[in-house]
């Protein structure tokens, strides 16, 4: 079978000129794309945080390569101290329509919150 069409197969039905009726590759045979790297989370925590903060996401290949490009795309100005990637698949969320029903139970412990204590004036950090 050759790519070259020979006389006689040739149409130039819908105004395209002449077009090939045989030997057209189909694309069968050729592999099929990569598939896409898998997405990650960035979390950094800054020289004057104490916690971890979400920065943004990318796609990298495996773990490393996403610290790697972590570290390139998010402490460019010398601002982390450290850096968490996570495979944005193995996170699991709630959903904001999940709200009522997951924070409910919360709303009627109210002994939880200090608002029945007086907090004195030398007790720090309250």
């Amino acid at each position: 079978m050759t790519d070259q069409p020979t006389g006689g197969e040739l149409s130039a039905e819908g105004g395209h000129g002449a077009v090939p009726l045989q030997g057209v590759p189909t694309g069968e045979g050729v592999p099929a794309p990569e598939p896409e790297w898998p997405l990650y989370e960035v979390f950094v925590r800054g020289k004057r945080g104490l916690n971890h903060v979400h920065v943004g996401s990318l796609h990298a290949a495996d773990d490393r390569m996403a610290l790697l490009h972590a570290r390139d795309v998010y402490t460019r100005r010398n601002e982390g101290v450290s850096i968490w990637v996570v495979r944005a698949d193995a996170i699991t969320a709630s959903s904001p329509d999940e709200k009522d029903p997951m924070f409910a139970p919360s709303g009627d412990k109210v002994y939880r919150h200090p608002t029945f204590y007086d907090i004195p004036d030398n007790v720090p950090h309250m």
